[in-house]
């Protein structure tokens, strides 16, 4: 199968599989493939195909690459590591931006994310004729418009010129695709955002449903694609909506955690500070080395464990051994030593090893330092799980400390309330025992590069700022070209789909 292209990502999600998927409200039993027509019948199916949608947010379309492992293998917080200099290779060649359109991590993005599209598509067509309660319909329809929108703001960031599907294509429709104008994609994304809010719940129950898209979700990521495009005061009123006052409990319940390291205890998942994140569990999995993507834990934390970890003391830290990638850079250690998060960030494995506490195996451009956010200690393993991916911890994808930082980026940009932009940074900073600093565009770039390291942020942060040139130069970035991805070469075989002109091509 060619999984990079439209036309068969088109027949997956026609023929959609309704498998349990990796969000924890989720646990359904596969019920094996069926056809679309014979499909939607009732509420029950109505669920199932909305669980289809949401089974592509942050999941890996076949290999061990997503918007999490791209980013952080791009950013100069990390070196992608691994075993060797072609260990998952779409990763190696983003972190050293030698990619093309043959070679890099944008066939699964691509895959992934036209996936979700088309899966939502469907939905949104299949909803309005479906005889069940209209306000669930009502509800269905909007987190399908969130995730619609979720799927296509990652592709346009990737990509920039992407062909825009309102509605289900039929197979020979898919040769005849075009590229639409951005901001058309934009336009799409923000209409079905503005439309979502209206049919969200503000909570939802988080022993059943956590997870699930809420209006402080939808308003965030409106919050971001107005920042994306530079409409700072728009941006600025989404962000306060979600924030209300800095420090406090907001209308939607999100509050900061106190502890900033409880944020990464795998127990404590749909906190007070979670606004929207990738769900996993462990506990049971259809997946195996055969089908990577059908693992419902997060194997990144198993990429991010050092390799033939064994410690020689126990009073060394029990980590369960991973491939050793993502390792963090010199240069980040040497910033981030002394700021209050550095602990729960960045794990010295080296230096575990040269007071004799344990011993590694030194995995592709070690540096000895990893990233401990997603680092699992053995106790963290669940026995149901397949080896690659049995880890509960979910990504977050938005959370408060994030909203707080773009709200005063967007009043910084627009030199508008300054006094507000200053509380939103302080109570960041305040959380960890940081004293206050004053509240500029460098001071706010630091602080969100020391708050999210590991997080996929700081990719997407260089990019949008213009900083990645400078940033990413010991890597080999090319100013005016490695802003995005190329399109996958597969996607322009039969089709009227064009290259990105960064890469040889004439869009």
């Amino acid at each position: 199968m060619k999984k990079d292209n439209l036309k068969y990502i088109l027949v997956f999600a026609i023929a959609i599989a309704f498998t349990a998927c990796s969000k924890d409200y989720l646990n359904v039993e596969p019920k094996g493939t069926q056809l679309e027509e014979n499909f939607y019948q009732n509420a029950d199916d109505a669920l199932a195909g909305l669980i289809a949608v949401y089974d592509q947010v942050g999941g890996a379309s076949g290999g061990y690459i997503n918007k999490f492992s791209a980013t952080l293998a791009a950013s100069d917080d990390h070196f992608a590591g691994g075993g060797s200099a072609t260990d998952v290779n779409g990763l190696q060649v983003i972190s050293n931006y030698t990619l093309d359109p043959a070679v890099g991590p944008q066939g699964d993005l691509w895959d992934r994310g036209f996936s979700g599209v088309f899966r939502a598509n469907v939905m949104i067509s299949k909803l309005p004729e479906i005889p069940m309660d209209e306000d669930l319909k009502k509800r269905y329809m909007a987190e399908t418009k969130f995730l619609r929108a979720y799927f296509y703001f990652d592709l346009v960031r990737f990509f920039e010129n992407i062909p825009l599907f309102e509605t289900p294509l039929s197979g020979g429709q898919i040769y005849n695709v075009t590229q639409a104008d951005p901001a058309d994609v934009y336009a799409l994304i923000i209409k079905d955002l503005t439309e979502a809010i209206e049919g969200l719940p503000n909570s939802v129950p988080v022993e059943t449903e956590g997870g699930r898209v809420t209006v402080g979700a939808a308003r965030s990521l409106l919050g971001k694609v107005y920042l994306q495009n530079k409409e700072y005061t728009l941006a600025a009123q989404q962000f306060e909506n979600v924030n209300g006052t800095p420090g406090g409990t907001s209308q939607y319940g999100y509050k900061l955690l106190t502890n900033y390291s409880d944020l990464w205890d795998f127990d404590n998942k749909q906190n007070s500070e979670s606004i929207f994140t990738v769900n996993h569990t462990g506990a049971a999995n259809w997946g195996d080395w055969g089908c990577i993507a059908c693992a419902e834990g997060n194997w990144l934390n198993t990429m991010s464990g050092p390799r033939n970890y064994n410690r020689n003391d126990d009073t060394a830290p029990d980590y369960f051994s991973g491939w050793s990638f993502f390792v963090i850079t010199p240069e980040l250690e040497s910033v981030m030593n002394g700021d209050p998060r550095y602990d729960r960030t960045i794990v010295n494995i080296q230096a575990l090893e040269d007071a004799g506490l344990a011993s590694y195996e030194k995995g592709y451009q070690n540096t000895g330092y990893f990233l401990n956010k997603l680092l699992p200690l053995q106790s963290d393993v669940n026995p149901g799980g397949v080896d690659f991916g049995n880890f509960d911890q979910n990504m977050y994808d938005i959370r408060l400390a994030d909203t707080y930082l773009m709200e005063a980026e967007a009043l910084v940009m627009a030199n508008t309330n300054m006094s507000r932009a200053q509380e939103l940074l302080d109570v960041v900073r305040n959380r960890v025992g940081l004293a206050s600093v004053p509240v500029t565009m460098e001071s706010i770039k630091f602080e969100r590069r020391m708050e999210f390291v590991g997080e996929g942020q700081r990719w997407f942060d260089l990019v949008r700022w213009g900083d990645a040139p400078s940033a990413l130069a010991f890597k080999g970035f090319t100013a005016g070209k490695n802003e995005i991805l190329p399109i996958p070469l597969l996607e322009l075989e039969n089709t009227l789909i064009e290259q990105n002109q960064e890469y040889g091509g004439t869009r």
